[in-house]
């Protein structure tokens, strides 16, 4: 069969395009991986990545400056995670600069947030490690959420049923809601109490004005200036009593 310059031209063009795709594809894959930067790379270790996988983006200062080179289980507790970051951003990425791993938003991947560090001299070089901050045990967050949930709703159930015990005018709390005599006998007590207490107040009051008025009557004059006097004495030899006591006290020192 022969073929066309038709065929021919369209096979041409079938196998550009998709060179082309190709070399775009390449592209694309090799700038998400740096493959067409010069980089650096630091090293970083957590107790858990969380998720964290290869080729995750590193971001510094909300930009993405870097990839996940590298996920290496060390021991038991370590995890170290190589991170490949552009030459770019090394002039501020100081030696005390911190690592975490974050959420890119609410449900997006997992990545790596690098914080410049403060303004100490010197940057961080090809090789060196770089301070992290351990991500959240989510399991055991969400495992404490579930379980204060179940107390609080346990609760809830305990306090719906207390009020409608109190509706149903159950327990004495109930009777006194919802029983009319109940109130009245309970508001009738504490208006008796308050005028009880009133008299008393009132006693005391005359008490005191019949204290006054015997203080100043000839006949109980003599009794309390005595009285006075004796105070007044009993004062005064407490007061010898005590300076004597500290001038023994001084002369022992």
């Amino acid at each position: 069969m022969k073929v066309t310059a038709s065929q021919k031209l369209k096979t041409g063009l079938f196998i550009a395009i998709a060179f082309g795709l190709l070399l775009l594809c390449i592209f694309l894959i090799g700038k998400q991986q740096n493959l067409f930067n010069s980089t650096f790379t630091v090293q970083a270790r957590f107790k858990n990545v969380s998720g964290l996988q290869v080729g995750n983006y590193v971001r510094f200062a909300g930009i993405n400056a870097g990839t996940v080179n590298n996920i290496l289980i060390e021991n038991d507790t370590t995890v170290r995670v190589d991170l490949n970051l552009q030459t770019s951003v090394q002039p501020y990425i100081r030696p005390d600069a911190v690592a975490s791993i974050t959420n890119d938003g609410l449900m997006g991947d997992k990545l790596v947030q690098v914080s410049p560090g403060s303004n100490m001299s010197g940057n961080l070089k090809n090789g060196d490690r770089i301070a992290t901050v351990n991500p959240p045990d989510m399991d055991r967050m969400i495992a404490k959420a579930t379980s204060i949930l179940n107390n609080a709703e346990s609760i809830t159930g305990d306090l719906a049923d207390i009020v409608q015990r109190v509706n149903n005018g159950e327990g004495s709390l109930g009777r006194l809601v919802s029983s009319d005599k109940l109130a009245r006998e309970l508001e009738s007590t504490v208006s008796s109490t308050r005028s009880t207490m009133q008299s008393i107040k009132k006693g005391a009051d005359g008490f005191s004005d019949n204290m006054d008025a015997a203080k100043n009557n000839f006949l109980f004059r003599g009794y309390f200036r005595r009285k006075e006097k004796e105070r007044i004495k009993d004062s005064i030899e407490k007061a010898k009593a005590k300076s004597n006591a500290d001038l023994k006290k001084k002369k022992n020192e």
